[in-house]
């Protein structure tokens, strides 16, 4: 493991005074300097990992520093850096844009190469996906514009810290020789939520769902928006991402859990881990069936449940995900156009062999007062429905308000049957501790 060994000097214009974690720039500048004598503290990142901030230009190094606070060395270079590192603890280093040149780009992925114990993060002045796509195959975990969202690169860095820890744990101890990782312990489950007819409700079904499971489990939760044009996951659960399911595929050849893992947002309220879809509907064109089957498989490996929300559609990514799905959550709304575009759907999913005990019908809306029955319903489709969702006033409120009905009312009669729905995939034993 990696430790930035200080020799009580500082580098060149490098002290640098503190201000709370997550201050903007242009914070008053209090307190003692962050690294007196050039020792490393345990903030930002917490117990037994050091952090580093990498950046020539003075002004913009004491600049990320206030973002971090107490406990960051300073370097001018990488190689100032690297020759300070010793291998006794993990670090995380914050490169800063003078960073971002291909030399230095190339000079970080032998540094990742050469110290597996450090992982970087990187902070530029404009974040453009040329930069984004270049820095992630040079090893860097996280790219965050240095204007962005209050907090951003703390929290970034303290994930990419909790991942370095896990490893520095959990390597030792792993027999020697297999080289197999702490994640390939979980092999979880996936279910996609699924509609041939738009405005069925599968996105609020989907989210809802999701957040149930994440408040249930011991492990890990996962959402994947798959709508690649139109998704509205990050709506739903107001969400500001800084990174969706293109960032992901674009590192694919060197994606692995924990740099997976740096690309989710988490749904503070319930835990949920979300990856979401495309920023702009031109992206989804980057992405091809088997960019998001190696995804969602990779999910799998650290993840109890990941949940998928398709596109009202049949293409390759869907019909992809049916077949690398456990099971499959059909959702249909109470009328004739919908109910008339499933039973095409089932009968299009019969003629691709899939095994149509992995299908479930959910009937969204069930109590609707349309004159048609769920009996008719069961009926002309060939199957019995699994879940019966009612229609409640409670859902446009919570779309709009940007929280799960789950949360929004767990008391309403539609939050108590996406509960009895979850019920399937997960029972109830006591909510996760967080």
């Amino acid at each position: 493991m990696s430790e930035i060994v200080t020799t009580g000097e500082m580098p060149p214009g490098a002290a640098a005074s503190a201000v709370p974690a997550g201050q903007g720039a242009g914070a008053p500048v209090a307190g003692p300097p962050a690294t007196a004598h050039g020792q490393v503290g345990q903030p930002p990142a917490g117990p037994g990992v050091s952090v580093a901030v990498v950046e020539f230009d003075v002004p913009t190094r004491e600049r990320i520093i206030s973002l971090l606070g107490d406990g960051v060395t300073p370097f001018n270079t990488l190689e100032e850096l690297t020759s300070r590192l010793t291998g006794a603890m993990p670090v995380v280093s914050v490169l800063g844009p003078s960073c971002s040149g291909p030399d230095t780009l190339a000079m970080i992925e032998r540094v990742n190469q050469q110290y597996p114990y450090m992982a970087s993060v990187m902070v530029v002045h404009e974040l453009t996906t040329t930069l984004l796509q270049q820095a992630l195959r040079a090893g860097v975990r996280d790219v965050l514009a240095l204007g962005g969202e209050a907090g951003a690169l703390a929290h970034a860095v303290q994930r990419v810290a909790t991942t370095l820890q896990a490893v520095a744990v959990t390597v030792p101890a792993a027999p020697a020789g297999t080289g197999e990782e702490e994640y390939e312990a979980v092999n979880g489950k996936v279910y996609s939520v699924f509609s041939t007819k738009g405005g069925s409700g599968k996105s609020v079904l989907a989210t809802s769902l999701a957040t149930t499971l994440a408040q249930r489990s011991e492990l890990p939760v996962a959402l994947v928006d798959a709508d690649l044009q139109f998704g509205d996951v990050a709506v739903m659960l107001k969400l500001a991402p800084n990174h969706t399911i293109v960032d992901a595929v674009s590192a694919l050849d060197r994606l692995d859990p924990a740099m997976l893992d740096n690309f989710l947002v988490t749904h503070e309220p319930s835990g949920l881990k979300v990856l979401p879809a495309p920023l702009e509907p031109a992206f989804a064109d980057q992405v091809s069936a088997s960019d998001m089957r190696a995804v969602v498989d990779m999910l799998r490996t650290f993840c109890g449940h990941v949940i998928v929300d398709t596109p009202a559609y049949f293409n390759d990514v869907v019909l992809g995900l049916v077949e690398a799905s456990d099971d499959v959550l059909l959702v249909a709304g109470m009328d004739i156009p919908n109910i008339k575009n499933v039973k095409i759907g089932l009968q299009t999913l019969r003629l691709l062999d899939t095994p149509m005990e992995k299908l479930h019908l959910v009937l969204n809306r069930a109590n609707s007062k349309v004159k048609l029955e769920v009996s008719e319903v069961e009926k002309t489709l060939g199957m019995k429905a699994a879940a019966l969702i009612p229609s409640d006033i409670a859902v446009p409120q919570s779309v709009n308000k940007g929280e799960p009905v789950v949360l929004f009312a767990p008391k309403s009669s539609v939050a108590k049957s996406i509960e009895e729905m979850a019920d399937m995939v997960l029972p109830r034993q006591g909510k996760r501790k967080r």
